[in-house]
């Protein structure tokens, strides 16, 4: 049960795409490809943005796309280490 909440959670995060990709052969677009990645961020991206940049002291940029927001959450994680497998 904990993995279908974690997928369900990096789905949110990934803007909805990662899981749709991993039905594809366990590949993951690049958030370039994303059909959606134009829309605004998910309420989840920007949450766990907002928390990524208080921790590395970097401004909140409101208004980053779905597509924009992901990369932008992969930046903060290699600056803060926060959400890193290891």
């Amino acid at each position: 049960m904990k993995s279908v909440e974690n997928n369900q959670q990096n789905q949110d995060l990934r803007g909805g795409q990662q899981g749709a990709a991993n039905q594809e052969g366990n590949t993951v677009k690049d958030p370039e490809q994303w059909v959606t990645g134009d829309e605004s961020m998910t309420g989840a991206q920007h949450s766990y943005l907002k928390t990524l940049s208080e921790e590395a002291g970097e401004p909140l940029d409101e208004n980053l796309s779905k597509a924009e927001a992901s990369k932008r959450i992969d930046e903060l994680q290699q600056k803060t280490g926060r959400g890193l497998d290891h």
